[in-house]
């Protein structure tokens, strides 16, 4: 059978890089542009993004449905990949590029809806995306190299929107839109969105192309009972899931607030160039950390994945309790921030290749222990677990800047560039200091309590089960002939 071509492995990854480069300005500055820069309460924004966030993770089971009984000479998945694309992108712009002559509770109606419905067009190219590996590969081995390269892929996306959407975002609102300080930046983000969503739509367009999956391809579909029931039944599953959504919760809360901490704490009249350089270093990092560092521990240190889990996490747990350090020193270079931050970023690197190895684990687990293969189920989790975690971690930074009045205290000098932090009381510093590194590194020690008293899915045992179901199902073959 002809193998998968490099054009198409290409198409797919650059899919990829264009879906999550969409989903990391979403998720990383929508709370940001609404709460700091349009004025919409704090707490307000926390309650969407968690409702939201929630009913989207619901509401990836029904799309699932929907997806598998479509029907079209393109197939079932591409029709659906290009028009939640199409949709998704639309509502991208609009979200942010918010009508200025809305008052607070206009915007406030008006930020719910475009988020809601951007979650919503989200899912519709997202689960389409990733079911159709199937459809279009040949061998297990296939894809799971696919797999591997599409959430690399996807880290590079997160990572560029990381890197450069602040600069970017100065640069279109002082030159197009000719502005000063939070002005110039209500303007930079309508057009970098603008950029980005077309960029999403050129991708995936390319990905519909150049990738040809099978008209007799199946899409097994998974109810949110079926979600839960096997969660309660593997119990490897659970322990994972569980373990994901701590690190997840700890490290989005402070990718949500490092904005904030560079603009209303770091300061200075050029901030967003300090936070650009900071998130580049971290990008960088995070990108390598998946590509260079986790094959080096795993393959040339021959560490097992478990040592690696709590070296990652170890990492994590140092580079904030060494931020926290920092934060009550004299911080006259970003420089500094480097060191706890290769840490932090080093270990959501591996996270990310880790989660997605451990939740493979347990399908052969629950295949020997439940009697059935649960793979569709299992890897939904993985969606779901992140949108719940997102709207846990955004509910909690907003709380932390009502609690602080952040933006508040700035307010007045808003239109200018000016130095943010000289506003802000120090009380307020220390909370917001506090809420983005005391939370996270308690939420990854009870990961790790929890992770060590639970998981038993060694590389000796990952072993020994697929063995088991190699020998179960080669029997089951020579039953069948």
């Amino acid at each position: 059978m002809e193998k998968l071509s490099l054009r198409a492995k290409f198409s797919y990854a650059l899919g990829a890089v264009g879906k999550d480069m969409v989903y990391m300005l979403s998720a990383s500055y929508v709370l940001y542009y609404f709460q700091d820069l349009l004025g919409v309460s704090a707490i307000a924004m926390g309650i969407i993004l968690l409702v939201a966030r929630i009913f989207d993770a619901f509401n990836d089971p029904i799309m699932g449905v929907v997806v598998a009984k479509t029907r079209t000479r393109w197939g079932k998945f591409r029709p659906w990949l290009l028009i939640g694309t199409l949709t998704n992108a639309v509502v991208l712009f609009l979200m942010f590029a918010a009508p200025p002559s809305l008052d607070a509770a206009g915007l406030t109606a008006y930020a719910a809806i475009a988020y809601i419905l951007w979650g919503v067009t989200y899912t519709m190219m997202d689960i389409p995306y990733w079911s159709m590996i199937p459809a279009f590969t040949h061998s297990g081995r296939e894809r799971e190299n696919l797999t591997t390269i599409a959430r690399s892929a996807a880290g590079v996306g997160s990572a560029i929107i990381t890197i450069v959407t602040m600069i970017a975002v100065r640069f279109l609102g002082e030159n197009i839109g000719g502005a000063e300080g939070n002005a110039a930046e209500i303007i930079g983000f309508k057009w970098f969105a603008l950029i980005v969503a077309g960029l999403f739509v050129i991708f995936t367009v390319l990905t519909c192309i150049n990738v040809k999956e099978k008209s007799t391809a199946r899409m097994e579909t998974v109810s949110v009972k079926q979600m839960f029931k096997a969660l309660i039944q593997n119990d490897q599953a659970l322990t994972v899931v569980v373990a994901i959504v701590l690190i997840n919760t700890a490290i989005y809360i402070t990718s949500n607030l490092v904005i904030y901490f560079f603009k209303y704490d770091f300061g200075g009249t050029g901030w967003f160039n300090d936070y650009t350089l900071f998130n580049t270093f971290g990008g960088a990092v995070q990108i390598l950390s998946m590509m260079v560092l986790y094959p080096l521990l795993r393959k040339a240190l021959k560490l097992s994945n478990t040592r690696i889990f709590y070296v990652g996490l170890g990492s994590a747990i140092m580079g904030y309790a060494v931020l926290l350090a920092l934060a009550f020193t004299n911080m006259g270079s970003v420089a500094l921030l480097f060191v706890p931050g290769f840490f932090i970023f080093a270990s959501s690197g591996i996270m990310n290749i880790l989660t997605t190895v451990f939740l493979a684990n347990t399908v052969d687990y629950g295949y020997i222990k439940l009697k059935r293969s649960d793979e569709s189920v299992i890897f939904s989790m993985q969606t779901f677990v992140v949108k719940l975690a997102s709207g846990i971690a955004a509910f909690a930074a907003s709380i932390c800047l009502q609690i602080n009045s952040l933006s508040d205290a700035a307010t007045t000098e808003a239109d200018k560039a000016v130095d943010f932090s000289a506003a802000v009381s120090d009380g307020a510093k220390v909370g917001l200091r506090m809420t983005m590194t005391i939370i996270p590194i308690v939420g990854l020690f009870i990961a790790i309590l929890w992770f060590k008293k639970k998981f038993i899915l060694t590389d000796e045992k990952v072993e020994e089960i697929s063995d088991q179901v190699k020998a179960i199902k080669e029997s089951q073959n020579d039953t069948t002939a």
